[in-house]
């Protein structure tokens, strides 16, 4: 989840061969890159640690309906052989081929993103949605103007000048992946994969703004992508949020006392001149 953020781990724990068997698989264990640096691939299966064992069953249950659909693959997730989605805290899914993009990728990205969406949009809002404390969910509700946090003197004061850009959007909420970016996979021949789903109850151009914004902080995207995808106020709007949201992110993982890096906080700067300039104009 939210492979886009400075949090990506150096050392991958390796899953022990009692979940291996568990899960029916053979063969050696090897750390796959991107992400959090946590995923595993083993044969035709990926496990990773699990966390909340009832996101893990929910999550499969909402995969595995989407199965087939036209525009995208999502992840077939394991089942052990007593029947479990988590053994030990790890979950395994069925190993997709493909190459992340998104540089030079940026359209077939967000048709993936937007054909992902609308096979979603009639499921209910989940309430585990609500549970959610991590980092992203946090940052998530201060970008909707829902709560605060704490977050360095730097970020803090560009959060708040930020904020006070907002206006009230009209776009319908429905369940949305929130770190699409580097979680879309291209293999030749087939549908986009998509992966690592980070579920939000938010407008789906909220979640093709965060994909603009990663571009635009990571990625070396043109300015341009923005008049394609996201024009007029609201389109500058969700900009807005989606800036907010990865910049509050950003801070809360750092921890108030904590000093971000210089570039990121040069990046942040950029592109928050680029989205204020559209908000203004």
């Amino acid at each position: 989840m939210h492979g886009m953020t400075p949090e990506t781990a150096t050392d991958t724990a390796l899953p022990p061969p009692s979940v291996l068997k568990a899960f029916q698989l053979t063969g050696r264990p090897e750390p796959l890159e991107g992400g959090q640096g946590q995923s595993v691939r083993v044969g035709d299966a990926v496990l990773k640690p699990a966390g909340d064992s009832a996101d893990v069953q929910w999550t499969a249950r909402l995969m595995d309906g989407l199965q087939g659909q036209r525009g995208f693959r999502v992840p077939r997730s394991l089942r052990s052989v007593d029947g479990d989605h988590v053994v030990e805290g790890w979950a395994a899914t069925r190993f997709l081929a493909g190459e992340p993009g998104p540089a030079g990728r940026w359209e077939s990205l967000l048709a993936a993103g937007r054909s992902f969406h609308e096979a979603l949009r009639d499921e209910p809002r989940p309430d585990r949605l609500d549970l959610h404390q991590h980092p992203w969910a946090v940052a998530d509700r201060v970008a909707w103007g829902a709560t605060t946090a704490e977050v360095p003197a730097h970020i803090d004061q560009l959060v708040t000048r930020l904020q006070a850009l907002r206006e009230p959007v009209l776009a319908r909420a429905q369940l949305m992946h929130g770190d699409l970016t580097g979680n879309v996979l291209f293999a030749p021949g087939q549908a986009p994969a998509i992966i690592d789903f980070s579920p939000y109850w938010r407008p789906v151009a909220y979640a093709d703004a965060i994909v603009l914004v990663d571009g635009l902080l990571h990625h070396r995207a043109g300015p341009h992508l923005l008049d394609s995808v996201l024009p007029g106020a609201e389109g500058a709007q969700m900009l807005l949020r989606a800036l907010i949201f990865r910049l509050v992110a950003l801070g809360v993982l750092v921890g108030r006392s904590g000093v971000p890096a210089e570039d990121e906080l040069i990046r942040f700067a950029r592109v928050s001149r680029l989205v204020e300039e559209r908000v203004g104009g």
